[in-house]
């Protein structure tokens, strides 16, 4: 699984007009399912999303998390995360997860984030929806995380 997570002081998502998901300070994490994805990785990413230090603790440095802030969550899916762009002029989506498996593994990362920070704080968009995505980035500070499995081990982050 991929997660771009971006540090916000306020984001949304619409569809079709409509507001179906908003927050105020937290973070907006655009998230991508990759075929070979399973529920351990969809809980490890709500994990490592909620846990992950990004705010500023009071000397300035980057030692909060969103349990730490009382922050929220907004989960949006967005398949071309996990696009191949290596070749040409036009991305391929091979690297996507089926719609099926994809929505299931986004449902699942929600539900995980939602047991670990609270119903309330928790917001998504719509899977498989075209939607307008708003936000204003605070730093502005981005990170990529990808969750893998190995086999051997687990998921690995």
């Amino acid at each position: 699984m991929i997660g771009v997570l971006q540090r916000v002081t306020q984001a949304r998502v619409d569809v079709a007009g409509e507001s179906i998901g908003e927050i105020a300070a937290g973070l907006l994490v655009l998230l991508a399912v990759e075929p070979t994805d399973t529920a351990a990785e969809a809980d490890r990413l709500a994990d490592r999303l909620i846990r992950y230090r990004v705010f500023a603790d009071e000397a300035g440095r980057m030692n909060l998390s969103l349990l730490d802030t009382g922050g929220s969550l907004l989960l949006v899916p967005q398949f071309t995360l996990a696009a191949d762009t290596g070749k040409g002029l036009r991305p391929s989506f091979t690297g996507a997860a089926p719609p099926g498996l994809g929505e299931a593994l986004f449902e699942r990362t929600a539900q995980s984030a939602r047991a670990l920070l609270g119903q309330q704080r928790v917001a998504t968009g719509r899977f498989g929806a075209h939607m307008q995505v708003s936000l204003t980035n605070d730093g502005p500070v981005t990170f990529w995380l990808q969750c893998t499995a190995n086999p051997a081990t687990g998921p690995q982050a």
